[in-house]
């Protein structure tokens, strides 16, 4: 109960992830602490120590900082600990490499204390000193990763990756967090807005960071790292929307092709295309499969939130229903080759038109084998979803 007394009467807890960071943490956590005197608000400046061994700890400490420390290495673990360490209400998080202002403290608690769950910095709409960002990372990196986080999830920060940030604790410890590295970034806001949080952006500075060595991020490696989880986190992009297009494309393309050759400017389009864009079919329903397993799991791990609207159509397509759907594929398969057959047989079994013949054996084996993917889709999704049931 005491404790739980004194967690109360703490407003805010500065977070910082620390990693050898002796040549830059004491100008960070006094910066921290003045930001905090200055605004007259009760908090803490908390480091969480990711296995330091230049004295960090040391300083941190010697400064008045609270260290927890953090044997997991990564970002997310070290910023995680912290969390979960912290005594405050709210959690302003930002690197222990001068390059962040923590001393823009009055740009993010008031919107904080207005309702918001989540406060990210831009440093976009506000200012990026000469040096303190690589080109690529400028004017590609985060533009890119930026627009795919509003794209996919409909986000509303232009900043995907500043450091700068703050948040309801409770709310933050609410959302599950799990990745360590680089890309808990991402994930916290992806969960953040996933959870119908409150999302807001206030315009922030980035210097140029006061360390001799080189940064812990590595631009290709963790690049790739935030964009692989966006797509994870997204079905619907990875999967669903590729699948359906490549599907329709392919769909479209055979049907114009099944009755005859046709020309395009001095090409002619045969029982070649047609292989392909059956091929087509069978890749973009293969992959819608593996969009609606890549939902169903993701909503039953707790990675995804429940969709109302994905619920509703379960109960209309069971397992019943993709198996008769299946079915009827498959005798459309055999109707089609019966037919097939029917034209070899009034041939006298002998030799046929091949072009002629794929037209009807490409259909019938895609029927098959799509009526085959129904089948033992829908029940490999009713296994799924026996837990959700």
């Amino acid at each position: 109960m005491v404790a739980s007394r004194y967690m109360e009467e703490l407003t805010l807890t500065i977070l910082m992830p620390c990693l050898n960071e002796a040549e830059t943490l004491a100008f960070c956590v006094t910066q921290a602490m003045t930001a905090l005197s200055d605004s007259g608000v009760s908090g803490e400046v908390l480091v969480a120590d990711n296995g330091s061994t230049d004295g960090s700890q040391a300083i941190a400490l010697g400064l008045g900082a609270r260290v927890v420390d953090v044997p997991i290495r990564g970002y997310g673990a070290a910023l995680m600990a912290g969390i979960e360490a912290a005594r405050g209400k709210y959690v302003m998080m930002a690197d222990a490499d001068a390059s962040y202002h923590f001393d823009h403290l009055p740009r993010f608690l008031p919107k904080l204390e207005a309702g918001d769950d989540l406060v990210m910095g831009n440093r976009f709409s506000g200012t990026i000193e000469a040096g303190a960002m690589p080109a690529l990372h400028r004017y590609l990196g985060n533009p890119v990763l930026s627009f795919v986080g509003r794209l996919f999830f409909g986000i509303p920060v232009r900043d995907f990756h500043c450091g700068l940030r703050a948040f309801r604790r409770d709310a933050m410890l609410g959302l599950g967090l799990r990745t360590i590295g680089m890309e808990f970034a991402s994930e916290m806001i992806v969960k953040a807005s996933l959870a119908k949080m409150r999302i807001s952006e206030v315009p922030t500075t980035l210097s140029p960071d006061g360390r001799s060595r080189a940064p812990h991020l590595k631009t290709w490696r963790d690049g790739w790292r935030h964009l692989r989880f966006l797509l994870l986190y997204s079905p619907r992009w990875l999967f669903f929307n590729p699948g359906v297009a490549i599907f329709f494309l392919g769909a479209l393309v055979s049907i114009w092709l099944l009755p005859h050759a046709q020309r395009v400017g001095r090409w002619t389009l045969d029982v070649d295309t047609l292989t392909y864009s059956l091929g087509a079919v069978m890749v973009g329903a293969h992959i819608s499969v593996f969009a609606v397993s890549a939902k169903v799991f993701g909503t039953l791990e707790g990675f995804l939130p429940e969709d109302p609207k994905f619920e509703r159509l379960f109960k209309f397509i069971t397992l019943e229903v993709g198996l008769i759907f299946g079915a009827l594929l498959v005798l459309a398969g055999f109707g089609i080759l019966g037919y097939a057959v029917h034209l070899w047989r009034l041939a006298g079994f002998g030799d046929l038109s091949a072009t002629r013949m794929l037209r009807l054996t490409l259909p019938s084996a895609t029927c098959f084998m799509l009526g085959v993917e129904a089948i033992f889709g829908s029940f490999f999704l009713s296994l799924l979803g026996l837990k959700r049931r």
